[in-house]
Order: C-alpha cells, then sequence, then structure tokens
C-alpha cells in the first residue's frame, strides 16, 4: 500500500465514523403532564405535610387536608429545584403549608406542585414560568 492510499482509508474511515456518530444522537426523555390541568392553578391551605419526597426524577408533596383526607403533588426534579433554594429539609412531617397546584384532571386528590407558602410567609416556587 502506498502512503496516498492509507492516507484515502483513513479519511474515508474516519467519514464512516463521522456518519455512524451523527446517526446515535439520544432521544431526550419526557415526561409529559397531559394528567394535570396545567395553568389553571388551585390552592389548598392549612395542609399538613405527611412526606417531603426528594426523588429523582419527580419531588412529591404528601399532605393531608383538613378532613384528613390524603393528597399527593408531585414536583420538578430535584436537581431544578435546588437551584430554585429548595433542599430534602425544605419541608418537614407535621408542617403547615399552603399549595399552589395543577389539578389532576381525573379528579383525583393531588396536582402538579406550583409553589408553597410556609407558615413563616416564605414561598417556595416550582416552575420556571412562576419564579
Amino acid at each position: 500500500m502506498t502512503p496516498f492510499s492509507i492516507r484515502r482509508l483513513g479519511l474515508a474511515a474516519g467519514a464512516a465514523l463521522a456518519v455512524a456518530a451523527g446517526m446515535s444522537v439520544p432521544g431526550s426523555a419526557h415526561h409529559s403532564t397531559a394528567m394535570f390541568d396545567w395553568g389553571s392553578e388551585t390552592t389548598m391551605e392549612n395542609m399538613t405535610v405527611e412526606r417531603w419526597v426528594w426523588t429523582n426524577p419527580h419531588t412529591f408533596i404528601y399532605a393531608r387536608d383538613e378532613n384528613n383526607q390524603r393528597w399527593a403533588f408531585e414536583g420538578m426534579s430535584p436537581n431544578h429545584l435546588s437551584r430554585a433554594g429548595w433542599s430534602r429539609r425544605t419541608l418537614a412531617p407535621g408542617e403547615t403549608i399552603t399549595v399552589g397546584y395543577y389539578p389532576l384532571r381525573d379528579g383525583r386528590r393531588g396536582g402538579f406542585n406550583v409553589r408553597v407558602f410556609k407558615e413563616d410567609g416564605t414561598e417556595m416556587l416550582q416552575l420556571p414560568s412562576a419564579m
């Protein structure tokens, strides 16, 4: 083989590798919000935090209303919330909060958490549009 043919072979292999790499673009994960009445914020006052779950891909607030009925509110990821001032210690069991949320379309008790008002008046926001 001549140096010229080795060079051509190397260029061809490099081009093939570039084409293969371009075709292997990873797909991004998508979590649908179709189950929520997105954009129609509802507020629940005097909710007692039962559990604050700080886990990927979404956080959850489990709380009870004044009638002792359990509600579940899905939230943004810990990564997103940590940049907005939240932490795994933001909410504690027994704490009384007001929750702003987009309700579930099927009428179950829960929804997507938009904001939380703590007893001291602190507002904790979850969604960029609310920030």
